[in-house]
């Protein structure tokens, strides 16, 4: 494997380490500007909502530059983003620091994934896109355990200007390693919002909106509910975000492997899944073993949807798979923005520190029945899963037709 990938890698895991890392930092942020828990949790929404708007508008402007050059664009973006939340002055400007390092995260992972494809032979194109999303997946056992660890001991601030050296040296990779690609020709935005036109690109996304949303409704307010109801210490809020972190990686992988032998029924088993946890975690948020237990079943179950929903917008979105691949990431973004907010509304309605776990369930539960409804659809229209699913677009419409 070339050594751009890990550059590619390394910027990965910096974006995923600032995604994150937030959550562990919460009640430390909200200290120090003065505003309340839920409050604080715009920052997760903010930034949820910058990538959800920045992965199109990013992608498509990347269209026009060099995929070099527009990569190195992004890092600049987070390393500013962060640089900006770590010397804040006020809260709304953490904020907008936020907002702009988000605006990097969709459109890096959507160009970086096809910059890594291409530097590889056609047989390794999988290997060298999944050694790019490693960045990621790392940066949830070690990146945001240990952005929490030095947030609380050396205070937050330290932790983002550490995750923007982390963006210096990926833009340095980037600029050293990876090779110059000229940019692509004939690429159309119509033919790119043609695959919106697909009512079962709509449905995807609208899963992947709702069962990543139920995971997030718990995960942002995981510090405080963890130390103020379960009776962690402070502290311990660190491995318990390991924990999540390696519930993500054994759920992405057990996705990944099952995605294309069946697609639905792995959506059907995590999703439903999902959702009986989260209500669970209602009652286990009260046990420190149960609700420890509980957090890596969150990490495993929500992103063992990952692979199967990514996948299944790119089977149809036939021949414009990079602009609905950044929007599903975008979608994904949503999700944690909307249960981000309905998390803090709960919350500051009264209901207490578990009440967005029931916030996560619901949400869980009606990705559920988007599935349900999807795959009754497809069968309606005479398109069975396991065709589409599992073959190229090419193959799709030749199915299609003689079919």
């Amino acid at each position: 494997m070339p050594l751009a990938l890990l550059a590619l890698a390394i910027g990965a895991f910096g974006i995923g380490t600032t995604e994150f890392v937030i959550m562990g930092l919460l009640p430390e942020v909200a200290s120090d500007y003065g505003v309340s828990i839920p409050t604080a949790g715009f920052l997760v929404t903010g930034y949820a909502l910058g990538v959800m708007f920045g992965a199109p508008l990013m992608t498509v402007l990347g269209t026009k530059v060099p995929r070099k050059r527009m990569l190195m664009l992004l890092m600049g973006l987070f390393i500013v983003g962060n640089l900006l939340s770590a010397l804040a002055p006020a809260f709304s400007v953490m904020l907008i620091g936020r907002v702009v390092a988000s605006l990097a995260h969709g459109a890096f992972f959507g160009i970086g994934s096809v910059v890594a494809a291409d530097l590889v032979a056609p047989h390794k194109k999988a290997g060298a896109i999944a050694m790019m999303f490693t960045g990621l997946t790392v940066a949830n056992v070690v990146g945001v355990p240990l952005g929490t660890l030095i947030g609380q001991s050396a205070g937050w601030r330290v932790t983002f200007a550490v995750v923007a050296a982390l963006g210096v040296v990926g833009l340095a990779g980037v600029a050293k390693l990876v090779p110059d690609v000229p940019k692509p020709e004939g690429v159309r935005l119509r033919h790119e919002l043609a695959a919106f036109k697909n009512v079962q690109v709509l449905l995807a996304m609208a899963m992947t909106v709702l069962g990543f949303g139920g995971v997030f409704a718990a995960i942002t307010y995981i510090a405080p509910m963890m130390t103020h109801v379960a009776g962690f210490a402070d502290g311990s809020v660190t491995w318990l975000l390991v924990l999540f972190g390696l519930g993500m990686v054994g759920g992405n992988l057990v996705g990944g492997k099952f995605a294309d032998r069946a697609l639905m029924p792995m959506l059907y088993i995590s999703l439903g899944a999902l959702a009986v946890v989260l209500a669970l975690f209602t009652l286990t948020a009260h046990d420190k073993i149960a609700s420890a237990v509980t957090v890596f079943l969150i990490g495993a179950l929500g992103f063992a949807t990952v692979p199967p929903l990514q996948k299944r917008v790119l089977d149809h979105a036939h021949g414009a798979p990079t602009l609905a691949s950044a929007v599903n990431i975008g979608a994904f973004n949503l999700g944690n923005a909307l249960s981000a907010w309905l998390g803090g509304v709960v919350i500051g309605a009264g209901f207490g520190y578990t009440a967005p776990n029931w916030v996560g369930a619901v949400l869980a539960a009606a990705a559920l029945l988007l599935a349900v409804l999807s795959a009754g659809l497809e069968r309606r229209e005479g398109a069975p899963a396991a065709a589409v699913t599992g073959s190229t677009p090419a193959e799709q419409r030749t199915a299609a037709v003689h079919h």
